[in-house]
């Protein structure tokens, strides 16, 4: 920068053209620090707006909502605090809802905002998958099912004991006394009754029990297990997992072979994008998840 001088009486003197230039400095310097006041300015609301983004995708998906089969009341809660223990998660909120899996696809189907669906067999899943690619045409997402146990199908009894019955002497202890009561869950909703129901079919016994009304039909496999447990009935079709979770005495049931009804393998789904939800899934299925499956009544997936 040039700077213009005088003398005058020895005195060196600005001359008037610097204060001008001097002037238009802080003028611009003033302008800049402004500019760049405002650029900041902008970027801190930018990175607000961005971070108020990522707090309320983090509200939506706060809480992981699962749809599991009745049959799964006994086991999930404890996999679900093992979980949220292991991925230390302790402020993780987890919802969920039991009841037949058939209910719970209806739900589903009608918009119910669940992330998980755990079936107790395989082919709601497989509806709900078609179902879904059908409603979402444009989402990037693919809905695939995936098989994360296999349960049992046992008998329970607390009015008469049942040690030493094989299934020759099962199906005579129900048609020797014509009175006695067995329910089953709702063959058409849940999966544990409609293989009750065709393992009775395989007796060749299911239509003359049905038409005596002997047969009382529960909504799900919980409602089947409370009408054997308090004695409503004589005999119950019920989950195996929850012949285990009461710590029940062997005269007090039955576990059927496997091979004696069709397979119950349940097949669950992730519905929605959520990482938590996908997490989750991979823990069920993972040997720490499936040891809780295990140690609850069920069979190992193969």
């Amino acid at each position: 920068m040039k700077i213009n001088t005088v003398n005058d009486g020895g005195t060196k003197t600005l001359i008037p053209h610097f204060t001008t230039v001097f002037k238009a400095l802080l003028t611009v310097s003033a302008s800049t620090c402004l500019a760049l006041t405002l650029t900041s300015c902008a970027k801190e609301s930018t990175t607000n707006t961005a971070q108020a983004a990522v707090n309320d995708t983090t509200a939506q998906t706060e809480t992981l909502r699962i749809a599991a089969a009745a049959n799964l009341s006994d086991v999930l809660p404890d996999i679900v605090e093992a979980y949220k223990a292991d991925r230390q998660l302790p402020d993780q909120d987890i919802e969920v809802t039991f009841a037949s899996s058939g209910k719970l696809y209806a739900q589903i189907t009608s918009g119910a905002p669940y992330d998980i669906f755990l079936s107790a067999n395989q082919t709601f899943p497989a509806k709900l998958a078609d179902e879904l690619a059908h409603k979402r045409p444009q989402s990037e997402k693919t809905y695939k099912p995936f098989t994360y146990t296999q349960g049992q199908l046992a008998l329970y009894s607390v009015t008469t004991p049942m040690n030493g019955l094989n299934q020759a002497t099962l199906v005579d202890a129900f048609t020797a006394n014509r009175d006695s009561k067995i329910t089953i869950a709702n063959p058409e909703l849940a999966p544990y009754g409609e293989s009750a129901k065709a393992y009775l079919q395989s007796q060749n016994i299911y239509n003359s029990l049905n038409e005596q009304k002997r047969i009382i039909q529960a909504e799900n496999i919980g409602q089947a297990f409370q009408y054997a447990h308090t004695g409503s009935v004589d005999y119950g079709f019920v989950a195996q997992s929850q012949i285990t979770a009461i710590k029940a005495t062997p005269e007090q049931f039955y576990t059927l072979p496997p091979n004696a009804y069709p397979p119950i393998l349940q097949d669950g789904m992730v519905i929605t994008d959520g990482a938590t939800a996908t997490d989750f899934t991979d823990y069920i299925r993972s040997p720490v998840g499936q040891a809780y499956f295990s140690k609850a009544g069920y069979l190992a997936v193969k």
